[in-house]
């Protein structure tokens, strides 16, 4: 649901700077003060009045059913954007088509509705089935919001800024809120003293700081206060703790925990969670030259939970966040040529990432839909030559191979055919999925069939897709989402390892 406060955490500077409403200049009188207590008392206990921009809808066709008890207005400027947006193949069209067949089955499900009906507002009825919330109103008359003669009148959002002011006179006992994606829209809105908020339903966390890291790592405590009753056994080349304590509902399935404080450091992985109880497994060390993967080996104690992670066979979905140079491709690289060339687990690995370019479009790409792809692949292109100049390449099949094999087992693919395919035992590697859209994101996720393991790499700090945040993109809803799922594992890499120099870069630019 959206968040309104009395003063919107947006994430333009300019946002925050600015205030919901303009405060009187001359103190008011008593007799005032008193019908403006009255009036905020009521405002209380009556259901907010949210203006819909366009940018919404198109951004989140379901966003019409997500305020909960308040009501939802759309202006005939709203209505009129998303005609004129509907045509096209594009996400924003699909999404204003999708806008404009929920508004059609809201306003047919009042059998012979007329005007009056509409004007006095229709019930929304949530989609998973609910009791209805709010209702809808649709602008059924033209007004006169009066806006400064500065502002065109012909400009849409100027319009539907003159439908905000129209409404909070009308309605001065509730709160009348501007809901925008654009920045300059909500900054036009405080200024001529109209409450506006961005659309928070789509944000999975405010601050990215508390997004979950997949490692923990355990206080020098952790022994006296969960190891009274501890049982231990050995079962496949692990170690298994079985400890009880306080600590134990706060942790994750899969999430890693390490106590460096003693003389015999512990890295272990959380296996099970039953209430208070928990079931620590220790994990491979891939930093040990016998452990490698194709002539790949862990460079410190992140890239060493990420490597556990990736040739976990139980695990079959997997998203590692970090900041460039961190090895995540190169890790997950390695470790998909291994399974798929050396045990044979998979038996091809599919990479696809999002084509947003970083600067200016270049225009159209010749060749077939891999040869498109490849000028969006250099970085599998680095990647794949540091693995084949690597002298031991993890196994008698990663010697003999030529790059001509290894690439053969190698599949690019473009994200704008991956609808209705399903992958069967495919190693499938999603690239800067920090630019992906959660719905984006799910089509892709979905596309797994049986055997098929699913890696998410990306870094939320350099997102290139217009309207999504760190806190709104489709790698940090699906960390949020799979954190307490027994096959699916997050990590998120801190520590670069590129070059001194690439270190260096990240840290003080």
């Amino acid at each position: 649901m959206l968040r309104p406060s009395d003063r919107p955490l947006d994430s333009d500077p300019a946002d925050a700077a600015s205030e919901d409403a303009v405060e009187p200049s001359a103190p008011p009188s008593s007799a005032h003060m008193t019908r403006r207590s009255r009036s905020r008392k009521s405002a209380k206990t009556l259901a907010k009045l949210f203006v819909l921009d366009t940018n919404v809808l198109m951004h989140d066709p379901t966003s019409l059913f997500r305020f909960e008890e308040h009501d939802v207005f759309l202006p005939i400027g709203t209505l009129e954007e998303l005609d004129s947006n509907k045509k096209g193949l594009s996400d924003v069209a699909r999404n204003a088509r999708q806008a404009s067949r929920f508004l059609d089955e809201i306003v047919s499900s009042v059998a012979g509705s007329t005007a009056a009906d509409i004007r006095a507002g229709i019930a929304l009825t949530p989609r998973a089935g609910e009791a209805p919330a709010g209702r809808l109103f649709l602008q059924t008359e033209a007004v006169n919001g009066e806006l400064p003669a500065t502002l065109a009148i012909g400009k849409t959002d100027n319009q539907i800024l003159s439908v905000v002011r129209h409404l909070q006179g009308r309605e001065p006992q509730r709160q009348v809120i501007l809901v925008s994606k654009d920045i300059n829209m909500r900054i036009k809105a405080r200024a001529l003293g109209l409450a506006a908020e961005d659309y928070y339903n789509d944000k999975v966390l405010e601050d990215t700081d508390l997004l979950y890291t997949g490692a923990r790592r355990l206080g020098t405590d952790f022994w006296d206060t969960h190891g009274k009753d501890m049982e231990s056994w050995k079962k496949d080349g692990h170690t298994y703790y079985r400890v009880r304590g306080p600590l134990v509902p706060q942790l994750h399935l899969n999430e890693f925990v390490y106590d460096e404080s003693g003389d015999r450091p512990l890295y272990a992985l959380v296996k099970e969670i039953s209430g208070r109880i928990a079931v620590l497994e220790t994990l491979r060390d891939y930093s040990h030259a016998k452990n490698s993967v194709w002539g790949i080996n862990a460079r410190n104690r992140e890239q060493n939970f990420a490597l556990n992670l990736l040739m976990n066979p139980s695990v079959d979905f997997i998203t590692l966040a970090g900041q460039a140079g961190t090895g995540k491709t190169l890790m997950t690289l390695a470790a998909a040529l291994t399974q798929v060339l050396d045990e044979k687990r998979y038996n091809e690995i599919i990479v696809t990432r999002v084509t947003v370019p970083l600067g200016e479009d270049i225009g159209f790409l010749p060749g077939t839909e891999e040869e498109k792809m490849t000028p969006w692949m250099g970085a599998l292109e680095d990647n794949l030559d540091v693995l084949n100049a690597t002298d031991a390449s993890g196994g008698e099949w990663g010697r003999a191979a030529t790059r001509d094999l290894v690439r053969s087992r190698i599949r690019i693919k473009s994200l704008n055919f991956m609808r209705g395919r399903t992958f069967i035992s495919k190693f499938l590697i999603i690239d800067e999925a920090q630019n992906l859209t959660p719905k984006q994101m799910k089509t892709l996720i979905t596309r797994a069939g049986p055997g098929t393991k699913v890696v998410c790499l990306g870094n939320i700090a350099q997102i290139d897709t217009p309207y999504l945040t760190e806190g709104s993109s489709g790698l940090t809803y699906v960390v949020d989402r799979f954190k307490d799922w027994s096959h699916s594992g997050h990590l998120t890499l801190t520590r670069g390892e590129r070059s001194r120099l690439a270190d260096h870069a990240a840290e003080v630019l």
